[in-house]
């Protein structure tokens, strides 16, 4: 029976939603974050199912193959790094051109399958992916709202928070949060119906704060 931890559980579902380049990167360098202080455990591991067969038991080989899986997963990790530097210049210049433009920033967030994709559907008339699972939206989606009086905004669809967020996580998504840091406006979708409301809200509060985005105006929008 396969038996995960917490973060190897919500890195498994991660990765079952990853569909573009960017996020199947970053789910990848979090996976590779989270896997290389546990490689000795692993190797350990594939010691003792190994029955005595040989192929791990000469410990000098087994530390040499130690090492190099480490500096493998390093360079493969700062290669990643790379990648998602690159992707978030990319959105550093989108994110230029709408202030050029003068259109106001407005992000949607919340806890994990609170309805924020629901949301920016029913108002955008957008088509992206919404649906009743946790973790749908891996990628920050952006779409023009039009008000009346000729008046635009653009409303970004982010990634929900979890409760505790693992470490790894945090940094590997750092280039889709960089969205919240540039709104000029922060829509806290709630889910107004799950029973563990009130501690979802302060988890969201919590991460929100950590990322120093307290000083951002912030609505409180019930989902019911």
């Amino acid at each position: 029976t396969e038996v995960l931890d917490r973060t190897g559980l919500i890195l498994q579902i991660f990765a079952s939603r990853a569909r573009t380049r960017e996020a199947r990167l970053q789910v990848e360098s979090a996976r590779l974050q989270y896997m290389l202080p546990r490689l000795v455990g692993m190797r350990a591991e594939l010691s003792r199912q190994g029955g005595g067969s040989g192929r791990l038991s000469n410990k000098g080989a087994g530390e040499q193959k130690l090492e190099l899986d480490r500096r493998r997963i390093r360079e493969r990790i700062t290669r990643i790094r790379k990648d998602l530097d690159e992707l978030r210049r990319q959105r550093f210049h989108t994110r230029a051109r709408r202030a050029r433009q003068g259109l106001p920033l407005a992000a949607l967030v919340g806890y994990t399958n609170a309805g924020k994709s629901t949301l920016l559907n029913t108002l955008t008339k957008a088509d992206v992916l919404s649906e009743n699972k946790l973790f749908a939206t891996l990628d920050p989606t952006t779409r023009r709202l039009r008000f009346p009086k000729e008046r635009e905004l653009v409303l970004a669809d982010t990634v929900g928070f979890i409760r505790s967020l693992p470490k790894e996580l945090t940094e590997a998504f750092r280039a889709t949060l960089e969205e919240l840091e540039a709104a000029d406006l922060l829509i806290h979708v709630v889910d107004a119906s799950h029973p563990e409301r009130d501690q979802q809200m302060e988890s969201v509060e919590r991460i929100l704060a950590e990322m120093e985005l307290q000083s951002v105006p912030r609505i409180t929008l019930i989902n019911n």
